[in-house]
C-alpha cells in the first residue's frame, strides 16, 4: 500500500540518488577498510533510514510494508553493508517493540532507535541453536533484591549483525527451564553497557566487508524485569514470529536490488567487451543469460510487491513471505553467478566489484533462515491449509 504517490515518488527519488552518488562509489573504501565511512552513516541517519519503520509519532517515517520494499529495491543496488547497518532496527529491534512492547518501552526505544542514537541487535543464535528454538541455551532466571525484580542472564550468541556497534540488544533467552520449546523463551531488551556483557572480535566472514558480526557472551547479566518485552514471560518467540515474515520480504527485496545492480554491470560490460570484432551482448549465449537473469529478477519483484500488498492488506502471508525470500534469494545467487560468467576472466578480480557482490550475496541464502528452512515452511503451511 502506497499511502501518497507523489510523497513516496520523491522519497524514492532521493534514496537513488543517494545510492548512486554517495554508496557506490564508496563502495571500494568499505571493502577497503571494512567501515562505513562516518559522515555516511549520519546522512543515512538524517534520511530517516533508521526509521522507515517507526511510527511518525515516535519519530519515525513509519512507511507500509509496500513503500519499505520499494525502498529496499533501490538500497540494494549498493553493497549490502549500508543496508546492515540498519535492518535490525528497521525490523525486529523497532517492530518487536512496536508490536508487543509496553508503552514504556515504545515511549523510551522507539525515538532513540527511529533517530539512529541507538542500534539495535537481535540476539538469537547460538553456537547450537539457530532455526531450532528447542536448543536454545541462553538462560534468564529471575530474582529480586535491593534494587528490585530483574533477570540474571548467562549464556553466548554467535554470529550477531552489528554486536560491535549495538546499542541495545534484543535478545532471546529461556525463562523456563522445564520448557524446552519455544514456549519457555522470553524477549528482552538488554542494554549493550550492561556490565557482564562482552563481545568478541568481529568475524571474518566471505563477504559483507563492512557488516559486522560477533559473539557476544553474557556472564551473569542483570536484566531489570520491566525490560522484558511486553512484561510476559514466554512470550519471546510468538514476538519474532509476528516481524519474521516482513523482515523474509524486506530480505527479499534487497535481494532483488542486488540482482538487478548486478545485472545491470553485466549488461554494460557485455556491451562494451569486445570479441571476434562485435560486443559479446551480440552473442546469443550472452543474450540467454541476460534474459534469463532479466525474468527471474522481474519475477522476484513481482512476488516482494504482491507479498507487500497482502501484508499492508492484513492478510497471513507466511507461506508469501517465505515463498519472496526463497526465491528471490536464490535468483541473487544466479544472477551473481551469470554476472560472473559473462565478465569472464575480469569478473574474477577485483577491479569491476562483481566478484565482491558474488561473495556478499551468497549470505542471503542463509539468514532470515536458510532456504531449506523457507521450503520447509512453505510446504508445511501447504499441508495445514489442506488438511
Amino acid at each position: 500500500m502506497i499511502r501518497d504517490p507523489e510523497i513516496t515518488q520523491a522519497f524514492l527519488d532521493s534514496v537513488r540518488s543517494f545510492v548512486n552518488e554517495r554508496l557506490i562509489p564508496a563502495e571500494n573504501t568499505v571493502a577497503e577498510t571494512d567501515q562505513i565511512p562516518e559522515d555516511i552513516v549520519q546522512e543515512m541517519k538524517a534520511m530517516g533510514l533508521f526509521g522507515l519503520t517507526v511510527p511518525e509519532e515516535y519519530g519515525g517515517l513509519g512507511v507500509t510494508m509496500e513503500e519499505e520494499s520499494l525502498i529496499m529495491f533501490e538500497m540494494g543496488r549498493a553493497s549490502p553493508a549500508f543496508r546492515s547497518l540498519f535492518g535490525t532496527t528497521v525490523g525486529i529491534g523497532s517492530q518487536g517493540i512496536l508490536i508487543d512492547g509496553t508503552q514504556a518501552q515504545k515511549d523510551h526505544y522507539l525515538p532513540k532507535l527511529a533517530s539512529g542514537e541507538l542500534t539495535a541487535s537481535f540476539a538469537l543464535t547460538e553456537p547450537e541453536a539457530g532455526s531450532d528454538a528447542g536448543s536454545l541455551r541462553t538462560s534468564a532466571r529471575r530474582g529480586t533484591d535491593e534494587k528490585g525484580d530483574h533477570y540474571i542472564v548467562n549464556g553466548s550468541k554467535r554470529f550477531i549483525t552489528n554486536a560491535p556497534t549495538a546499542g541495545i540488544f534484543t535478545l532471546m533467552a529461556r525463562t523456563d527451564p522445564n520448557n524446552k520449546g519455544s514456549g519457555g523463551v522470553s524477549a528482552f531488551i538488554v542494554d549493550a553497557k550492561t556490565p557482564g556483557i562482552t563481545v568478541g572480535k568481529p568475524d571474518k566472514k566471505m563477504g559483507q566487508r563492512g557488516a559486522h558480526t560477533a559473539d557476544v557472551n553474557f556472564d551473569n547479566v542483570r536484566v531489570p524485569a520491566e525490560n522484558i518485552i511486553g512484561g510476559k514471560e514466554g512470550m519471546g518467540f510468538k514476538t519474532a514470529m509476528k516481524v519474521l515474515e516482513k523482515g523474509r520480504i524486506h530480505i527479499a527485496a534487497i535481494c532483488v536490488g542486488a540482482a538487478e545492480r548486478m545485472l545491470e554491470d553485466a549488461l554494460k560490460y557485455a556491451m562494451e567487451r569486445r570479441q571476434f570484432g562485435q560486443p559479446i551482448a551480440e552473442f546469443q549465449l550472452v543474450q540467454a543469460m541476460l534474459a534469463d537473469s532479466k525474468m527471474e529478477a522481474y519475477a522476484a519483484r513481482c512476488m516482494v510487491i504482491d507479498a507487500a500488498r497482502r501484508r499492508d492488506n492484513g492478510e497471513n502471508v507466511s507461506t508469501e513471505a517465505s515463498c519472496c525470500k526463497l526465491f528471490a534469494s536464490e535468483i541473487c545467487g544466479k544472477v551473481a553467478d551469470r554476472a560472473v560468467q559473462i565478465f569472464g576472466g575480469s569478473g574474477y578480480v577485483a577491479d569491476h566489484g562483481i566478484e565482491r557482490f558474488y561473495r556478499d550475496v551468497r549470505l542471503f541464502r542463509l539468514y532470515e533462515g536458510t532456504s531449506q528452512i523457507q521450503q520447509l515452511v512453505i510446504a508445511r503451511n501447504m499441508i495445514k491449509a489442506a488438511s
